[in-house]
């Protein structure tokens, strides 16, 4: 069930955030791989969660453009 969801979550990331992008027709194993298994610091205050990636990543601007087309 966990496997289902995940994956259903993988087409809805493509679909939504990486849409005109060079990541918009590759499977969800390739996104795993170039956008979700990067090196980051994660801080958690009370009232926001900063996400500290690497200060060089080939695909920085993706990444940046995919967080905002996912946030409110």
């Amino acid at each position: 069930m966990f496997a289902a969801l995940a994956y259903t979550l993988m087409q809805r990331l493509r679909k939504i955030a990486l849409a005109k992008s060079e990541l918009e027709n590759v499977t969800s194993a390739t996104i795993r791989v170039r956008l979700l298994k990067i090196g980051a610091s994660i801080l958690r205050n009370t009232r926001r969660v900063h996400i500290m990636l690497a200060s060089y990543h080939p695909l920085r601007n993706i990444i940046l453009i995919a967080a905002r087309a996912l946030a409110p």
